[in-house]
């Protein structure tokens, strides 16, 4: 399923785990040729909650799970406890308030961070910027300058300040893993100056250092390649229900995939790309190569 724009209903996004609850029940109503009104009428609700449901827009109550799976005549017992532990499980992660709630200049990347605050791993694969994980301070202010869309620039240190938070995923006991495949064009732009990126380049180099954290560069010499249209990131769970989710920013939305033939697609091109790249090692030696042509 793919979608654009941030996907919420009101103030309440959806989540990894709601929407594949959603959709378990939604491909249940097709298959029983049930129609949105008809659950809804055994819910005493109206069609729109349903649609809630099935986008997992909304927490879901046991009664609820269990009355449509009466609806749509669901036998395996199994199916429907698996169900309702989804639920139980999904309904306890949205009462977690996580710090980027109250960060108002990132409102629009709430859902992503929300998502990236759940993977266990993310792959991405970057055109033009250094990935937000290992952006920093200073890369992060000349980047929002840049934008030049700021009603008040003071609020630029918001976004720095949720950065930093961000990155904190990096380190811990669980670390977040993370492979990052960036165009070289990506570490010659030279965001906020020499000096600017000749720093955010050594920072790269320290980062490749962390066990979970894996750095290669594609090279302007190899040519085409399998990602010229777009940047995307590869986020992945631990839960067995939870498919990858493809994650990609274009101009005035936000294009999400978590269809798993889909999402198959997006990985395959990844490792494509990867394995055009240099080496994790031949990579950290060319992006030293380039910092120390920036600091002459």
């Amino acid at each position: 399923m793919a979608t654009s724009g941030a996907r919420a209903n009101g103030n309440r996004a959806s989540t990894v785990l709601g929407r594949r609850l959603g959709g378990e029940l939604l491909a249940l109503r097709v298959a029983a040729g049930k129609t949105q009104q008809e659950a809804a009428q055994i819910l005493s609700a109206t069609a729109t909650k349903i649609v809630k449901m099935e986008r997992g827009w909304v927490p879901m109550r046991d009664p609820d799970i269990k009355a449509l799976c009466q609806l749509y005549e669901v036998k395996d017992t199994e199916v429907v406890n698996r169900m309702l532990e989804l639920a139980k499980t999904d309904r306890e992660r949205r009462k977690v308030k996580g710090w980027w709630n109250d960060t108002p200049t990132i409102a629009t990347q709430v859902e992503y961070i929300e998502m990236e605050d759940g993977a266990h791993r993310v792959r991405q694969w970057q055109l033009a910027l250094i990935p937000g994980l290992f952006q920093t301070p200073e890369y992060v202010r000349a980047m929002c300058v840049a934008d030049m869309s700021w009603d008040d620039i003071d609020r630029i240190e918001d976004v720095v300040t949720g950065r930093a938070k961000r990155q904190e995923r990096l380190y811990g006991e669980q670390p977040l893993r993370i492979h990052a495949v960036i165009w070289e064009g990506a570490l010659r732009q030279l965001m906020g100056g020499p000096e600017v990126m000749s720093r955010q380049l050594a920072h790269l180099c320290e980062l490749a250092e962390l066990p979970n954290v894996q750095i290669q560069v594609l090279p302007f010499r190899a040519g085409a390649h399998p990602c010229s249209g777009g940047p995307f990131n590869i986020l992945s769970f631990g839960e067995d229900e939870a498919v990858d989710v493809v994650h990609m920013d274009a101009l005035g939305s936000t294009i999400w995939i978590e269809n798993a033939e889909e999402s198959a697609v997006f990985a395959t091109l990844f490792d494509r790309a990867a394995r055009a790249s240099l080496s994790p090692y031949d990579s950290i030696r060319f992006i030293g190569s380039i910092s120390k042509g920036l600091s002459k």
